[in-house]
């Protein structure tokens, strides 16, 4: 009896260990340099079931992001709250990736103006309706000046007004050495806009380098060692003096770009 008693208990230890194992795999932390595809061949499941059990509406995943792998942990915890108290440090690109939502629907259903938001601040991340934005405050029109009633004289036929140079023009031709980066359109905090209107999520093979204005005009054609020919389309904080950041829509493969120092040549 004693030796049953034993091995009863033995059984019961075992059941814990394994449901407790079972519990563990049910889920999975993101880590660098992870795809979807990848995470789906080592937990033999599929994309489409990983993207289902997570909510998510592209291929896009982030470090430290956690994935249900197993479709029945997934129902358990399918009723998501609907709303999310931002954390320090959040963003509202990473608020949306975690929550398997577009970044627009995130601005659209919280009315955000620009891209700040605090902690503390409750957004709706599920099911939300659009709420317009807070337009910023107008300041009065300056009045128009008084038109003359004097005729205007008419412009000497022998001197026509000379054209202003264009400022890349002093640039044209120009070779340097810079140090380059690369970025995505899926950055954290990223709108995937750039300073001069380029939409990098709608066209994803559009070759944009950042620059600084004040060393090569924005609009400007250049060519890139390692790139190819880009247009100067976009800014950056940290784009100061000769540096450069070259967009790559693949986050693996910009991460695989590095920092490196490369020749460049302003072509108009």
């Amino acid at each position: 009896m004693k030796k049953q008693i034993v091995t009863l208990t033995a059984i019961a230890a075992l059941s814990v260990g394994a449901a407790t194992t079972a519990s563990a795999s049910s889920s999975y932390t993101v880590q660098s340099g992870d795809t979807l595809w990848e995470i789906s061949q080592d937990k033999n499941v599929s994309v489409e079931s990983l993207k289902g059990w997570n909510n998510l509406s592209s291929d896009l995943i982030l470090p430290s992001q956690e994935l249900k792998v197993d479709g029945q942990a997934a129902s358990e915890t399918k009723a998501d709250n609907s709303t999310y108290t931002v954390k320090s440090g959040d963003t509202l690109f990473k608020i949306a990736s975690a929550h398997g939502i577009s970044l627009d629907s995130l601005v659209s259903w919280n009315g955000v103006s620009g891209h700040l938001i605090y902690p503390g601040e409750e957004m709706v991340v599920k099911g939300g309706t659009a709420v317009a934005e807070k337009a910023p405050a107008k300041t009065a029109a300056a009045p128009a000046p008084a038109k003359s009633t004097a005729p205007a004289a008419p412009a000497p036929a022998s001197a026509p007004a000379e054209k202003a140079p264009a400022a890349a023009s002093t640039q044209s031709g120009k070779t340097m050495t810079v140090s380059a980066t690369a970025y995505t359109a899926y950055c954290a905090g990223c709108s995937g806009t750039t300073a001069t209107g380029i939409d990098l999520r709608s066209n994803p093979n559009q070759k944009v380098i950042a620059v600084d204005p004040s060393v090569i005009p924005l609009g400007s054609k250049v060519w890139v060692e390692g790139y190819g020919e880009a247009i100067a389309g976009d800014t950056g904080g940290a784009i100061k003096g000769n540096k450069i950041d070259v967009f790559i829509p693949s986050q693996g493969a910009a991460l695989d770009w590095g920092r490196k120092n490369i020749t460049i040549k302003v072509l108009n």
